[in-house]
Protein backbone atom coordinates (compact mmCIF):
# COMPACT_ATOMS: atom_id res chain seq x y z
CA UNK A 1 0.00 0.00 0.00
CA UNK A 2 1.49 3.29 -0.88
CA UNK A 3 2.55 5.54 1.86
CA UNK A 4 4.79 7.65 3.57
CA UNK A 5 4.29 6.67 6.68
CA UNK A 6 4.71 3.10 8.41
CA UNK A 7 1.59 2.23 9.29
CA UNK A 8 2.53 0.32 12.53
CA UNK A 9 3.01 3.44 13.65
CA UNK A 10 -0.59 4.99 13.53
CA UNK A 11 -1.41 2.00 16.18
CA UNK A 12 -1.83 2.37 19.55
CA UNK A 13 0.29 0.23 21.84
CA UNK A 14 -1.19 -2.13 24.78
CA UNK A 15 0.06 1.14 27.12
CA UNK A 16 -1.83 3.41 25.23
CA UNK A 17 -5.06 1.52 24.73
CA UNK A 18 -4.92 1.31 29.00
CA UNK A 19 -4.53 4.82 29.10
CA UNK A 20 -7.12 5.84 26.72
CA UNK A 21 -9.50 3.56 28.73
CA UNK A 22 -8.89 6.00 32.08
CA UNK A 23 -9.40 8.74 30.22
CA UNK A 24 -12.78 7.36 28.21
CA UNK A 25 -13.91 5.97 31.62
CA UNK A 26 -14.14 9.48 33.21
CA UNK A 27 -16.81 10.18 31.08
CA UNK A 28 -18.77 6.30 30.78
CA UNK A 29 -18.31 3.28 31.87
CA UNK A 30 -17.03 0.01 29.74
CA UNK A 31 -20.06 -1.15 27.13
CA UNK A 32 -21.32 -4.11 27.85
CA UNK A 33 -21.02 -7.09 25.62
CA UNK A 34 -24.24 -10.09 25.43
CA UNK A 35 -24.24 -13.02 23.77
CA UNK A 36 -28.10 -13.02 22.88
CA UNK A 37 -29.58 -16.57 22.76
CA UNK A 38 -32.25 -15.50 19.62
CA UNK A 39 -28.93 -13.93 17.60
CA UNK A 40 -26.99 -16.98 18.64
CA UNK A 41 -29.93 -18.71 17.43
CA UNK A 42 -30.85 -16.68 14.02
CA UNK A 43 -26.57 -17.35 13.20
CA UNK A 44 -26.86 -20.80 13.96
CA UNK A 45 -23.52 -20.42 16.02
CA UNK A 46 -22.42 -18.83 19.30
CA UNK A 47 -22.76 -14.93 18.76
CA UNK A 48 -21.58 -11.90 20.75
CA UNK A 49 -22.61 -8.42 20.47
CA UNK A 50 -20.84 -5.29 21.76
CA UNK A 51 -23.27 -2.52 22.41
CA UNK A 52 -21.25 0.61 21.67
CA UNK A 53 -24.69 1.38 21.16
CA UNK A 54 -25.10 2.28 24.92
CA UNK A 55 -22.31 5.33 25.05
CA UNK A 56 -23.58 8.79 25.93
CA UNK A 57 -23.63 9.54 22.46
CA UNK A 58 -25.19 6.16 21.35
CA UNK A 59 -22.47 5.55 19.26
CA UNK A 60 -18.61 4.30 19.59
CA UNK A 61 -17.14 7.32 18.39
CA UNK A 62 -17.29 9.12 21.69
CA UNK A 63 -14.56 7.62 22.41
CA UNK A 64 -11.80 8.88 19.92
CA UNK A 65 -13.05 12.55 20.64
CA UNK A 66 -12.44 12.13 24.16
CA UNK A 67 -8.47 10.70 23.67
CA UNK A 68 -8.31 13.35 20.56
CA UNK A 69 -8.81 16.51 22.93
CA UNK A 70 -7.09 14.80 26.32
CA UNK A 71 -3.28 14.78 23.74
CA UNK A 72 -4.22 18.00 22.51
CA UNK A 73 -4.69 19.50 26.21
CA UNK A 74 -1.66 17.02 27.28
CA UNK A 75 0.22 18.73 24.75
CA UNK A 76 -0.92 22.48 25.44
CA UNK A 77 -2.48 22.93 22.45
CA UNK A 78 -6.06 23.19 22.53
CA UNK A 79 -7.74 25.26 20.31
CA UNK A 80 -10.34 28.05 20.73
CA UNK A 81 -12.36 26.37 18.29
CA UNK A 82 -12.16 23.06 16.31
CA UNK A 83 -13.97 22.39 13.27
CA UNK A 84 -14.99 18.74 11.47
CA UNK A 85 -17.22 17.26 8.89
CA UNK A 86 -19.51 14.31 9.85
CA UNK A 87 -22.66 12.37 8.92
CA UNK A 88 -23.20 12.69 12.71
CA UNK A 89 -21.89 10.17 15.15
CA UNK A 90 -18.04 11.50 14.76
CA UNK A 91 -19.69 14.78 15.43
CA UNK A 92 -21.64 14.24 18.25
CA UNK A 93 -18.34 12.78 19.28
CA UNK A 94 -16.65 16.43 18.92
CA UNK A 95 -19.22 18.03 20.46
CA UNK A 96 -19.01 16.02 23.85
CA UNK A 97 -15.33 16.75 23.90
CA UNK A 98 -15.10 19.52 23.13
CA UNK A 99 -17.77 21.22 25.56
CA UNK A 100 -15.90 19.23 28.21
CA UNK A 101 -12.72 21.46 27.29
CA UNK A 102 -14.50 24.83 27.12
CA UNK A 103 -13.42 24.58 23.06
CA UNK A 104 -16.09 26.05 20.24
CA UNK A 105 -16.96 23.31 18.09
CA UNK A 106 -18.59 23.64 14.17
CA UNK A 107 -19.31 20.88 12.17
CA UNK A 108 -20.02 20.45 8.66
CA UNK A 109 -22.69 17.91 7.50
CA UNK A 110 -24.12 17.55 4.00
CA UNK A 111 -27.15 18.63 2.91
CA UNK A 112 -30.07 15.84 3.72
CA UNK A 113 -28.14 14.75 6.62
CA UNK A 114 -30.22 13.11 9.67
CA UNK A 115 -32.42 15.15 11.05
CA UNK A 116 -32.42 13.65 14.28
CA UNK A 117 -27.73 13.88 14.38
CA UNK A 118 -28.04 16.96 13.84
CA UNK A 119 -30.62 17.68 16.73
CA UNK A 120 -28.17 15.94 18.87
CA UNK A 121 -25.02 17.77 17.76
CA UNK A 122 -27.01 21.26 18.42
CA UNK A 123 -27.62 19.93 21.95
CA UNK A 124 -24.34 19.27 22.88
CA UNK A 125 -23.40 22.88 21.75
CA UNK A 126 -22.14 22.36 18.37
CA UNK A 127 -22.17 24.72 15.30
CA UNK A 128 -23.95 22.97 12.59
CA UNK A 129 -23.27 23.76 9.18
CA UNK A 130 -24.84 22.04 5.75
CA UNK A 131 -22.91 21.53 3.30
CA UNK A 132 -22.70 19.83 -0.11
CA UNK A 133 -23.85 15.94 -1.38
CA UNK A 134 -22.04 13.93 0.81
CA UNK A 135 -19.44 13.68 3.50
CA UNK A 136 -16.27 14.29 0.91
CA UNK A 137 -17.83 17.60 -0.47
CA UNK A 138 -18.85 18.41 3.47
CA UNK A 139 -15.17 17.99 4.63
CA UNK A 140 -13.30 19.91 1.72
CA UNK A 141 -15.67 22.67 3.12
CA UNK A 142 -15.28 22.01 6.72
CA UNK A 143 -11.53 22.30 5.81
CA UNK A 144 -11.57 25.51 3.72
CA UNK A 145 -13.20 26.88 7.01
CA UNK A 146 -10.85 25.98 9.25
CA UNK A 147 -7.97 27.75 7.21
CA UNK A 148 -10.32 30.74 7.42
CA UNK A 149 -10.52 31.08 10.88
CA UNK A 150 -7.33 30.21 11.50
CA UNK A 151 -9.19 26.93 13.94
CA UNK A 152 -8.04 23.56 14.63
CA UNK A 153 -9.19 20.88 11.78
CA UNK A 154 -9.86 17.81 13.13
CA UNK A 155 -9.76 14.76 10.48
CA UNK A 156 -11.97 11.84 10.90
CA UNK A 157 -8.48 9.24 10.79
CA UNK A 158 -6.36 10.15 13.26
CA UNK A 159 -3.31 8.17 15.55
CA UNK A 160 -5.02 10.44 18.64
CA UNK A 161 -9.00 8.77 17.86
CA UNK A 162 -7.47 5.57 17.23
CA UNK A 163 -6.39 5.55 20.82
CA UNK A 164 -9.72 5.77 22.04
CA UNK A 165 -11.40 4.18 19.75
CA UNK A 166 -9.15 0.92 20.72
CA UNK A 167 -10.48 0.42 24.10
CA UNK A 168 -13.95 -0.60 22.72
CA UNK A 169 -12.08 -3.40 21.29
CA UNK A 170 -9.89 -3.75 23.79
CA UNK A 171 -12.85 -4.08 26.34
CA UNK A 172 -14.16 -6.56 23.78
CA UNK A 173 -11.47 -9.40 23.37
CA UNK A 174 -10.85 -9.52 26.63
CA UNK A 175 -14.52 -9.74 27.97
CA UNK A 176 -14.88 -12.79 25.36
CA UNK A 177 -11.42 -13.71 24.76
CA UNK A 178 -12.82 -17.22 23.14
CA UNK A 179 -13.88 -14.99 19.80
CA UNK A 180 -12.63 -16.60 16.73
CA UNK A 181 -13.75 -13.66 14.39
CA UNK A 182 -15.25 -10.56 14.53
CA UNK A 183 -17.09 -8.20 12.03
CA UNK A 184 -16.65 -4.24 11.99
CA UNK A 185 -18.30 -1.78 9.88
CA UNK A 186 -15.97 0.58 7.91
CA UNK A 187 -16.74 4.50 7.26
CA UNK A 188 -13.63 5.96 7.42
CA UNK A 189 -11.82 3.44 9.05
CA UNK A 190 -11.43 4.11 12.54
CA UNK A 191 -13.32 1.10 13.64
CA UNK A 192 -11.45 -1.51 11.59
CA UNK A 193 -8.17 -0.30 12.18
CA UNK A 194 -8.73 -0.13 16.35
CA UNK A 195 -9.81 -3.81 15.65
CA UNK A 196 -6.68 -4.18 14.26
CA UNK A 197 -4.73 -2.19 16.86
CA UNK A 198 -6.32 -4.12 19.81
CA UNK A 199 -5.78 -7.55 18.23
CA UNK A 200 -2.09 -6.80 18.09
CA UNK A 201 -1.99 -5.59 21.68
CA UNK A 202 -3.35 -7.90 22.73
CA UNK A 203 -1.41 -10.49 20.57
CA UNK A 204 -5.13 -11.97 20.12
CA UNK A 205 -5.78 -14.37 17.11
CA UNK A 206 -9.18 -13.48 16.04
CA UNK A 207 -9.63 -12.67 12.88
CA UNK A 208 -10.91 -8.90 11.74
CA UNK A 209 -13.37 -9.16 8.60
CA UNK A 210 -14.48 -5.48 7.07
CA UNK A 211 -17.67 -4.60 6.43
CA UNK A 212 -18.23 -2.14 3.44
CA UNK A 213 -21.85 -0.70 1.95
CA UNK A 214 -22.36 -2.26 -1.59
CA UNK A 215 -23.73 1.23 -2.56
CA UNK A 216 -20.23 3.32 -1.18
CA UNK A 217 -17.60 0.64 -2.21
CA UNK A 218 -14.33 3.51 -2.22
CA UNK A 219 -12.54 0.56 0.42
CA UNK A 220 -13.18 -2.80 -1.11
CA UNK A 221 -12.29 -1.30 -3.82
CA UNK A 222 -9.01 0.13 -2.92
CA UNK A 223 -8.01 -2.75 -1.24
CA UNK A 224 -8.37 -4.54 -3.92
CA UNK A 225 -6.42 -2.31 -6.05
CA UNK A 226 -3.63 -1.13 -3.13
CA UNK A 227 -4.39 2.04 -3.52
CA UNK A 228 -7.18 4.73 -2.97
CA UNK A 229 -10.42 4.17 -5.60
CA UNK A 230 -13.10 6.74 -5.15
CA UNK A 231 -16.30 5.26 -5.43
CA UNK A 232 -19.60 6.63 -5.51
CA UNK A 233 -21.89 6.84 -2.97
CA UNK A 234 -25.90 5.62 -3.37
CA UNK A 235 -26.63 4.38 0.16
CA UNK A 236 -30.09 5.37 1.35
CA UNK A 237 -29.59 3.90 4.70
CA UNK A 238 -25.80 2.90 6.07
CA UNK A 239 -24.50 6.87 6.64
CA UNK A 240 -22.02 5.71 8.81
CA UNK A 241 -20.39 4.06 5.81
CA UNK A 242 -21.52 6.93 2.79
CA UNK A 243 -17.68 6.99 2.24
CA UNK A 244 -16.62 8.07 -1.61
CA UNK A 245 -12.92 8.23 -1.14
CA UNK A 246 -10.75 6.31 1.11
CA UNK A 247 -8.17 7.16 3.78
CA UNK A 248 -5.01 6.22 2.70
CA UNK A 249 -3.91 5.79 6.05
CA UNK A 250 -6.39 3.55 7.26
CA UNK A 251 -5.80 1.50 4.18
CA UNK A 252 -2.06 0.86 4.90
CA UNK A 253 -2.86 -0.12 8.52
CA UNK A 254 -5.76 -2.77 7.28
CA UNK A 255 -4.09 -4.09 4.08
CA UNK A 256 -2.02 -6.67 5.73
CA UNK A 257 -4.37 -6.95 8.45
CA UNK A 258 -8.34 -7.11 7.39
CA UNK A 259 -8.75 -10.92 6.88
CA UNK A 260 -11.12 -10.17 4.10
CA UNK A 261 -14.35 -7.42 3.04
CA UNK A 262 -18.07 -8.46 3.02
CA UNK A 263 -20.60 -5.96 1.21
CA UNK A 264 -23.70 -5.43 2.08
CA UNK A 265 -26.51 -3.72 0.66
CA UNK A 266 -29.46 -1.60 1.54
CA UNK A 267 -31.97 -4.38 2.09
CA UNK A 268 -29.45 -6.83 4.12
CA UNK A 269 -28.91 -3.74 6.28
CA UNK A 270 -32.46 -3.24 7.02
CA UNK A 271 -32.87 -6.59 7.56
CA UNK A 272 -30.37 -6.94 10.09
CA UNK A 273 -31.77 -3.76 11.73
CA UNK A 274 -35.17 -5.81 11.88
CA UNK A 275 -33.15 -9.23 13.45
CA UNK A 276 -31.35 -7.07 15.81
CA UNK A 277 -34.49 -5.21 17.37
CA UNK A 278 -36.54 -9.13 17.47
CA UNK A 279 -33.58 -10.72 19.20
CA UNK A 280 -32.38 -8.04 21.45
CA UNK A 281 -34.78 -5.11 21.37
CA UNK A 282 -31.79 -2.94 20.31
CA UNK A 283 -32.02 0.04 17.77
CA UNK A 284 -29.15 -0.24 15.14
CA UNK A 285 -28.48 2.62 12.48
CA UNK A 286 -27.62 1.31 9.39
CA UNK A 287 -23.89 0.96 10.19
CA UNK A 288 -24.89 -0.18 13.66
CA UNK A 289 -26.45 -3.05 12.08
CA UNK A 290 -23.69 -4.39 8.99
CA UNK A 291 -21.74 -6.36 10.62
CA UNK A 292 -24.61 -8.70 11.77
CA UNK A 293 -26.08 -8.35 7.75
CA UNK A 294 -22.03 -9.51 6.96
CA UNK A 295 -22.01 -12.13 9.40
CA UNK A 296 -25.62 -13.26 7.84
CA UNK A 297 -24.15 -13.10 4.68
CA UNK A 298 -21.52 -15.58 5.62
CA UNK A 299 -23.39 -17.51 8.26
CA UNK A 300 -22.51 -21.31 6.32
CA UNK A 301 -18.96 -20.99 6.92
CA UNK A 302 -19.00 -19.62 10.62
CA UNK A 303 -20.83 -23.05 12.31
CA UNK A 304 -19.02 -23.79 15.45
CA UNK A 305 -16.85 -20.72 15.67
CA UNK A 306 -17.37 -18.09 18.48
CA UNK A 307 -18.76 -14.72 16.33
CA UNK A 308 -17.61 -10.91 17.45
CA UNK A 309 -20.46 -8.28 16.32
CA UNK A 310 -19.74 -4.19 16.60
CA UNK A 311 -23.21 -2.47 16.73
CA UNK A 312 -21.28 0.84 16.58
CA UNK A 313 -24.14 2.97 16.66
CA UNK A 314 -27.96 3.49 17.36
CA UNK A 315 -28.58 6.86 15.77
CA UNK A 316 -31.32 6.24 13.19
CA UNK A 317 -33.95 8.78 12.72
CA UNK A 318 -37.47 7.50 14.22
CA UNK A 319 -39.57 7.58 10.48
CA UNK A 320 -36.76 5.91 9.21
CA UNK A 321 -36.86 3.29 11.71
CA UNK A 322 -40.59 3.00 11.28
CA UNK A 323 -40.19 2.48 7.78
CA UNK A 324 -37.53 -0.20 8.12
CA UNK A 325 -39.48 -2.46 10.64
CA UNK A 326 -43.04 -1.48 8.50
CA UNK A 327 -40.70 -3.06 5.65
CA UNK A 328 -40.77 -6.61 7.44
Amino acid sequence: MNTRLDPTALLPTLADIEAAAEVVYRDFAATPQYRWGLLSQRLGTDCWLKHENHTPVGAFKIRGGLTYFDQLAQRGSLPMEVISATRGNHGQSMGWAARRHGVACTIVVPRGNSVEKNAAMRALGVTLIEHGDDFQEAREHAKQLAAQRGAHMVPSFHPDLLRGVSTYWWEFLRAVPQLDVVYVPIGQGSGACSAIAAKLALQHPVRVVGVVSSHATTYADSLAAGRVIEAPVTTQLADGMACRVADPEALAVMAPHIDHIVQVSDAEVAAAMRALFTDTHNVAEGAGAAALAAALQERDQLQGLHVGLALTGGNVDAPMFAQVLQAS
